[in-house]
């Protein structure tokens, strides 16, 4: 939602259905650029859309909700209808006017007050606003995406940053400068961090929405064959980043194997020495407080890229730790009935060792008893 909505609650109505004690509604009067309309809301619309903002982004609004009050009733007392009506009124222009527009980009915020989705004029701000939103939340990011509408608005922005690496990348190996091939290939690898980071976060946010689905709550989130599709899409965004990946990582190669072909696009031998003078030679082994060597996944990075690729580093990190944590509850399990087995084994043993002594006593006995009769 921009800046550009202005609500209010100048007044309130009295329902009294015949079916249910009367109660109060508040008129929301809401002011878009091209027209202006009123929505109706009971104070326990209210508390479910508090829940659902602290729910969805995990922190509450900026505004606190005014408290129930246990002892009167609005349909009943004038007084705490208009300290309700402020309070609530408070309470929207907190979220609409705060700088933090994560509670503003929930479906929850635009189902109340029954706003329209966003234009095509504005998308490409939304989606970005979304992104910004999305790296703000960081470990909480994937329950923002957990909301369908954001999820596509996401995977949209992560195709294009996906696309974008790709003309960098067809830049990057038609440059025949230095300059220019160094920035367009660091343009391309932030695209691809970005992108990484897209992708984590919607598989997050996928992951939620099907256990959504399968905890019976997808009625109104999405289909089984509609997580089966956003799956697709995922898995073919993912072999297309690898491939991008490989393909920034064979130009990177073939840039330092054809320096002397691009008409001096690299640094030579005579520039590094012009530079840090003939006579330096660098020690060996490892140099407290030396600078940690580049890699070809970060050479062409900036520091916000490099940020980014050691998040992504760490969560992958973290996955195959708990893999490993798996193996290594299993291997326990297997060896805990392995020693249970060899116990088990042992007392048969045991067993069959007092059964073979008190067979072979029967047998002396019976040794001495035939040579006494004979």
């Amino acid at each position: 939602m921009g800046p550009s909505l202005e609500l209010s609650i100048p007044s309130t109505s009295l329902s009294t259905a015949d079916s249910s004690k009367p109660y109060t509604l508040y008129n929301i009067t809401l002011c878009l650029p091209l027209r202006t309309f009123v929505v109706q809301k009971r104070y326990s619309d209210f508390v479910s859309l508090h829940q659902s903002l602290s729910s969805i982004t995990s922190s509450p609004p900026p505004a606190p909700l005014p408290a129930k009050s246990w002892f009167k009733s609005t349909a009943s007392s004038p007084e705490l209808t208009e300290e309700r009506r402020k309070g609530l009124e408070a309470y929207l222009r907190a979220i609409a006017e705060n700088p933090d527009r994560r509670w503003r980009e929930t479906s929850a915020w635009r189902s109340f007050l029954n706003l329209p989705s966003t234009g095509v004029s504005s998308a490409s701000s939304a989606r970005k606003e979304l992104v910004e939103a999305n790296q703000r939340l960081g470990s909480n990011a994937g329950q923002l995406a957990s909301d369908p509408g954001v999820w596509l608005d996401l995977h949209r922005e992560m195709k294009g940053q996906l696309h974008d690496a790709r003309l960098f990348l067809g830049r990057r190996d038609g440059a025949t400068t230095a300059q220019g091939q160094y920035e367009a290939g660091a343009n391309a690898k932030r695209c691809l961090v970005k992108a990484a980071g897209l992708i984590g976060n919607l598989e997050e946010g996928l992951k939620i929405l099907s256990e959504g689905e399968k905890r019976g709550e997808g009625g109104s989130r999405v289909g089984a064959g509609e997580l089966r599709r956003r799956r697709d899409l995922l898995g073919s965004a993912k072999v297309e980043r690898e491939g991008l990946e490989k393909l920034a990582v064979s130009l990177a190669v073939k840039g330092q194997n054809g320096k002397g072909e691009n008409g001096g696009a690299g640094a030579t031998a005579q520039d590094k020495n012009a530079l840090f003078g003939p006579g330096v030679s660098r020690p060996s082994g490892r140099v407290l407080g030396a600078p940690v060597p580049e890699t070809d996944k970060t050479r062409q990075l900036d520091n916000e890229g490099v940020v980014q690729l050691q998040r992504q580093l760490m969560q992958d990190q973290d996955l195959d730790v708990e893999e490993l944590a798996k193996i290594v509850r299993r291997q326990r399990e297997m060896g805990l009935a392995i020693h249970g087995e060899l116990e088990l084994q042992n007392e048969m043993l045991d067993r069959v060792d007092k059964d073979v002594d008190r067979v072979k006593g029967k047998i002396d006995i019976a040794k001495k008893r035939v040579g006494k009769i004979s």
